[in-house]
């Protein structure tokens, strides 16, 4: 029999000598349109990316604004970089910058409180109160898309772990607003995508589903015997048992499906935040190759934690500072401005090569890039000195769901807060100088654009109009 080639699904691999070599994701092997079959549709992928601590905002008389202020000069498509984002030059054209976008529940909280809400827009609140959140922006989207991949999401920090309440090292929540454990081991990350499990995975998996039926069993039983209040906390529990139920169940449909084959050559899977810019380069590049393999399609990156407490506080010495948070209290001083500034600035080249690469790549099974199927969102939830306003924001990519990029999205315009902390007031103290848009606006415009059949998310009003 002639052996086409063209004929092999993706997820099939080749046999040989007792042993199986998985084949790459290649867009040749896919059906083609000259053929008269359907084509296949671009997958659609979300990257979310937080970074803590503010933004450099000199006030307009101050020197350093035209050269350090993260915000750029001028709107629409008449605007300009300053230093803090010259990295991002060549990719004005795959990109918008925002400002004047914010979530109105976090609006007068302490900004060291905001990575909780930065995906969800929950009123988290700060000092005493009482802490809830709720479903973040990609486990929406994971609902959507979490199981046409062997991976739902991936859930990183530099930080790891869930930390605590205001003081997350993570920027996922499930659908009951619980955090998500955040993975900060380049090497852990690296064999849950591309390592093989070994041939007692089958019969743990099968043991861990008959633990989990006589689990369930059993509590229904002991709900007979429960008060009212019992009883919500045990169906709390319930769910979490059946959501491990439902991963259980999708790791074994995934067992027996050749995992991708990836050169690991030039990855460093030991590094740890004492060598910061080749630790956040290894970060990236793991996003980039599951996203290239088709492992996931969706992805979040907390950068580093509020507060300058942790690991990622580290992340300033690839640039000659010591400590990343402490640059955001030391603009009053001289070249202060510079300083933070030169941090964004390397935060913005380290994002800008990971774009570049999903740019310089060509979507494996369909049309455009990997950048134009993805969609990238980047930013903080402070802007000037703790300021809970006018958020720092970034989108890139998803030109083929109909994204316009190459413009200055500046709802704020002139009406923003900054200057430096003299060690009085701070900006989030103030009264607000202009009125910001609700950011879950561009949460349901990007889900709507992801294909989501979602008429609200969180807080939204509406869309954001013409991007």
């Amino acid at each position: 029999m002639k052996f086409e080639i063209r004929d092999i699904d993706r997820r099939r691999f080749l046999r040989g000598s007792g042993l199986a070599l998985a084949l790459p994701m290649f867009g040749s092997l896919f059906p083609s349109p000259v053929r008269a079959e359907p084509e296949v549709a671009n997958p659609k992928r979300l990257a979310c990316f937080y970074f803590p601590d503010g933004v450099p905002m000199p006030l307009p008389e101050d020197p350093a604004y035209n050269e350090w202020a993260w915000f750029p000069h001028g709107s629409g498509h008449d605007f300009a970089f300053t230093n803090c984002m010259r990295p991002l030059e060549a990719l004005k054209s795959e990109l918008t910058v925002f400002s004047g976008f914010s979530h109105p529940q976090s609006r007068s909280v302490h900004g060291h409180n905001n990575a909780d809400q930065f995906l969800t827009a929950a009123a988290t609140g700060g000092g005493d109160t009482d802490y809830s959140n709720t479903i973040s922006l990609d486990q929406e989207y994971v609902k959507f898309v979490g199981d046409q991949t062997r991976i739902a999401s991936l859930v990183m920090s530099t930080d790891g772990g869930t930390g605590t309440a205001r003081g997350t090292h993570t920027i996922s929540f499930d659908r009951h607003g619980r955090a998500i454990p955040a993975e900060h081991r380049p090497k852990q990350i690296f064999d849950q995508l591309f390592v093989k499990a070994d041939d007692d995975s089958a019969r743990r998996l099968t043991l861990t589903r008959s633990a989990l039926d006589e689990m369930l069993d059993d509590a229904q039983d002991l709900r007979k015997s429960l008060s009212a209040d019992d009883r919500k906390r045990l169906d709390e529990y319930l769910e979490s048992v059946r959501q491990a139920e439902i991963k259980v169940e999708k790791a074994k449909r995934w067992l027996n499906v050749p995992l991708p084959s990836v050169d690991d050559a030039q990855l460093n899977l030991e590094l740890t935040t004492d060598e910061p810019r080749q630790y956040l380069q290894t970060m990236f590049e793991l996003i980039y190759l599951a996203f290239k393999t088709d492992s996931t399609r969706v992805a979040t990156y907390q950068i580093g934690r509020e507060n300058g407490v942790g690991r990622s506080d580290h992340l300033a010495r690839a640039v000659g500072f010591n400590l990343a948070h402490q640059l955001s209290h030391e603009t009053k001083n001289p070249d202060g401005w510079k300083n933070f500034g030169i941090y964004c600035q390397f935060l913005n080249e380290e994002f800008g090569r990971f774009l570049g690469k999903l740019k310089d790549t060509a979507e494996p099974a369909g049309t455009g890039t990997l950048l134009d199927n993805t969609l990238v969102l980047f930013g903080s939830a402070s802007s000037a000195f703790h300021l809970s306003r006018n958020y720092p924001i970034i989108l890139a990519g998803g030109k083929q769901m109909g994204f316009q990029h190459g413009q200055y999205f500046n709802h704020a315009g002139m009406n923003f807060q900054g200057g430096p902390w003299l060690g009085d007031r701070e900006p989030w103290q103030d009264a607000a100088k202009g009125e910001d848009l609700p950011l879950s606006n561009l949460f349901l415009t990007m889900l709507q654009r992801l294909g989501v059949q979602a008429h609200a998310f969180a807080d939204s009003t509406g869309i954001v109009e013409n991007i």
